[in-house]
């Protein structure tokens, strides 16, 4: 029998050989074929195997689960699985917008609150990037199209952000970090709506590789704050 699986935080070729050898480990199964590129995983087994029995071989930042059509109770659990992966997120966007605030309420000027914003946003963004600086090209690769041409940039990037944050918070030449945050933003932007689109299972490489956050529109949510925030700004 064969059965296929969707399998998060996969980043690169390395995951698949991890994966595919930890669950060829398993007894009963038979041969396990990888697709990076959808996230999933086909295997043919001896026998029907619990998906506990798969899950608990696989290293913590894999999360593997049937691709089968699923009743409305498990629909519900994935659902609320995938809102406690995305909570760090949340959890420092609404720190970033309370700081922004905090900082500017005495004398309240919206523009210099965005600046405050997207200047701690990328510092703070970049500093989970450095966590893992080897680790975080392969995960921003997968979906950013300049990273998948110019594998270069992806070392580059937790540098860029962090100069566009110190740009921001130290007001210093403004006008170009915005046509900067444009410009890259925009470009990851496509990449990330084309893997939505696709519906391919990724890891979310915004936080670095620390935290295991899937690709959802949160992402993409995420990015289109700040570009309007540095339009609005420049025009």
């Amino acid at each position: 029998m064969e059965r296929t699986y969707t399998i998060t935080g996969m980043t690169c070729n390395g995951c698949v050989a991890s994966v595919q050898g930890k669950l060829g480990q398993v007894d009963g199964v038979e041969n396990v074929a990888i697709d990076l590129d959808r996230g999933e995983g086909r295997l043919k087994m001896k026998h029907d195997i619990p998906l506990d029995s798969l899950s608990e071989v696989l290293p913590s930042k894999y999360t593997i689960s049937a691709n089968d059509t699923m009743t409305s109770e498990a629909k519900d659990a994935k659902e609320i699985s995938k809102w406690r992966q995305l909570k760090p997120l949340f959890l420092i966007f609404t720190y970033l917008f309370g700081a922004a605030f905090l900082l500017n309420f005495k004398a309240w000027n919206i523009q210099n609150a965005m600046m405050d914003f997207m200047g701690l946003f990328y510092v703070v963004f970049s500093f989970f990037k450095f966590l893992d600086l080897k680790g975080f090209p392969e995960s921003f690769k997968m979906y950013d199209p300049l990273a998948k041409v110019i594998p270069a940039y992806g070392w580059v990037y937790p540098f860029l952000e962090l100069a566009l944050g110190l740009c921001f918070l130290m007001r210093f030449q403004v006008t170009l970090a915005l046509w900067i945050t444009i410009l890259v933003l925009g470009i990851t932007t496509i990449g990330v709506t084309k893997t939505l689109l696709d519906k391919k299972s990724i890891r979310c490489a915004c936080l670095g590789t620390a935290l295991n956050l899937p690709m959802t529109e949160a992402t993409l949510i995420e990015n289109t704050i700040m570009l309007v925030m540095a339009i609005w700004m420049l025009f």
